[in-house]
């Protein structure tokens, strides 16, 4: 990691273990200041002793867009101010579209969407009066290719990138950056049996999806990606003058996505002529601004 003398101060959302907790360490370590919004502050109070001048914590339900306010209060009320917003909190669950609930289908939608873009917006007025900030978006390469049985988590973290992406055009002008996180397989805690959901399987889906089910399952603690090396990157960057609006971490995250980029290229160049067949003929050319 690159030490840095620019310190920052954070908020990090499910910084009690995993991408969070890695973030909150590393950035701890380079002298930043952080506020963990998790769950159990219990699960945090190591890095209250470790660091009681520059670490703080609130309680803080993910899937709760009441509590946003609070979160962002906490942090300029114990740091004055707010350089770098870490949307992490996030949970998986699988399941054919058949399978998962409407109400599991709205959960995950306020999880990976709802609440995110809610603390974006409490944070943005104080970020737009210093004319600074970075806003760090954790979505995963299931947030730009999906595959059968991850439908209902990859609907949150598709809708979390578009949403993100027109962000960082409005957001610019104020100097204030938006960077999207695409990770693989990090070795999280993501795939614990506490955290990942399961629809219940049905006998429609069930063969076609017991592969992907049983490969989700067993994977925790094996997965290719280190979280602490993630997240040396992220601060570094959040430190850099400059950020990518997306941000592949893993080697399958830049395989699997990179695959999606050309097989839809290839689609869009097969059906091109179909595509501006249905134009007027005699409309004149697009001047959108973008």
């Amino acid at each position: 990691m690159s030490l840095t003398t620019n310190h920052l101060t954070w908020i990090i959302t499910g910084a009690s273990r995993g991408f969070g907790r890695a973030i909150a360490e590393c950035a701890l370590e380079n002298g930043d200041t952080v506020l963990a919004a998790v769950r159990e502050q219990r699960a945090v109070a190591d890095l209250a002793e470790r660091y009681p001048d520059r670490f703080a914590s609130t309680s803080f339900d993910a899937g709760k867009t009441a509590q946003v306010d609070g979160v962002v209060e906490a942090a300029l009320q114990r740091f004055g101010r707010v350089d770098v917003l870490v949307n992490n909190a996030g949970r998986g669950i699988i399941g054919a579209a058949e399978e998962v609930s409407d109400a599991d289908l709205r959960e995950a939608m306020d999880l990976h969407l709802f609440v995110p873009a809610a603390l974006v917006r409490a944070v943005l007025p104080t970020m737009r009066e210093r004319r600074s900030g970075t806003i760090i978006q954790m979505s995963s390469q299931g947030g730009r290719v999906s595959f059968p049985g991850a439908g209902s988590y990859s609907a949150g973290k598709f809708a979390l990138e578009g949403w993100s992406e027109a962000l960082a055009g409005e957001v610019a002008p104020f100097g204030i950056r938006v960077m999207v996180v695409e990770p693989s397989r990090f070795r999280t805690g993501f795939n614990q049996p506490d955290v990942i959901a399961f629809a219940e399987s049905s006998p429609v889906y069930g063969e076609a999806l017991s592969a992907m089910r049983a490969d989700l399952a067993q994977v925790d603690g094996v997965q290719e990606g280190d979280p602490v090396k993630a997240a040396e990157v992220i601060v570094d960057l959040a430190h850099a003058d400059d950020v990518p609006l997306r941000l592949p971490l893993g080697a399958e995250a830049v395989r699997r996505i990179g695959n999606g980029y050309r097989t839809n290229l290839e689609a869009l160049e097969k059906w091109a002529d179909v595509a501006i067949g249905t134009d007027f003929a005699d409309a004149p050319p697009s001047v959108r601004p973008v």
